[in-house]
């Protein structure tokens, strides 16, 4: 009977210990998620280094902006990709979860979650698909010598970082401002953003104002 009892006692033991190491497995993965956030389901391609991001910057051209001319139809956008997918439709599929389309490759469900700002969007009528470097920053700083075609693969560009899903009122906040003189909101986000600002602007050849480089270099000697 002493034994059985001891048996029945080790067991209980057991089980309080087990039961306590779930338990503590359950509170760091919880506080892990408070660290982590929600899952980012933008696929923004992923931009050059902080270090690369500082060297490209230093060999970019200062000049001053001239909007002189600018038409936002000068650059053809949301051009088609593939069947009935223009790039609007490609880039929703991209950065979404679970993206459902119908027969015209339109979006009719999923879930988007905004890098600029943290928000999760259920509907694509809330989001809009940012140009990272604004098409008329673009012609303020050189694209307004480039040829149409020119213009239509930067404003449809999917494979420099220059095209991501965020929230639509935010992206509108954001207008044609460049970063001397809008940042998204979420600051953590601010490092990958001069990157990619970077980069596109490096790629195609475009100018930065000294404002504009002062505020870059500033994130970028903070990543």
């Amino acid at each position: 009977m002493i034994q059985l009892r001891n048996a029945s006692r080790a067991r209980s033991v057991y089980a309080r210990r087990r039961l306590g190491v779930l338990a503590a497995l359950t509170g760091l993965i919880s506080l892990a998620a408070l660290f982590t956030g929600p899952a980012a389901q933008a696929a923004l391609p992923t931009p050059v280094s902080a270090a690369t991001a500082r060297s490209y910057l230093a060999s970019l051209s200062v000049a001053t902006e001239d909007r002189t001319g600018y038409d936002r139809d000068l650059f053809p956008h949301w051009s088609t990709q593939s069947g009935s997918c223009n790039t609007r439709e490609v880039v929703l599929q991209r950065d979404g979860d679970n993206v459902e389309t119908d027969s015209s490759c339109a979006a009719v469900s999923g879930s988007w979650y905004s890098v600029y700002d943290g928000a999760t969007w259920s509907a694509a009528s809330d989001v809009d698909i940012d140009h990272l470097v604004p098409l008329a920053e673009a012609w303020d700083s050189g694209a307004d010598s480039w040829s149409t075609s020119q213009r239509e693969a930067f404003a449809n560009d999917l494979t420099r970082p220059q095209l991501l899903a965020v929230t639509d009122n935010v992206n509108q906040s954001k207008g044609d401002q460049d970063p001397a003189e809008w940042l998204p909101p979420l600051s953590g986000y601010h490092c990958v953003y001069a990157r990619a600002w970077v980069q596109v602007k490096y790629h195609y050849g475009l100018s930065v104002d000294s404002a504009e480089k002062s505020a870059l270099t500033s994130i970028l000697n903070g990543c």
